[in-house]
């Protein structure tokens, strides 16, 4: 029995969706930061170097 054919039957259906909506939803996301990085670059700057600080600091 392959993933496709579960006890529910609709499960590659049901993340095909997943995914569609993922992606709608993450390039809204890029959309809004990209604004919201027109409007108040000063912010924008100062959430990116918070973001970069995080990364540099957190331990794998």
């Amino acid at each position: 029995m392959s993933d496709q054919e579960g006890p529910g039957g609709r499960r590659s259906a049901d993340d095909a969706e997943r995914r569609r909506r993922r992606a709608q939803f993450l390039r809204d996301l890029n959309e809004a930061r990209a604004l919201r990085e027109r409007v108040q670059p000063r912010r924008a700057r100062a959430a990116r170097m918070r973001q970069v600080m995080r990364m540099r600091t957190f331990r794998w």
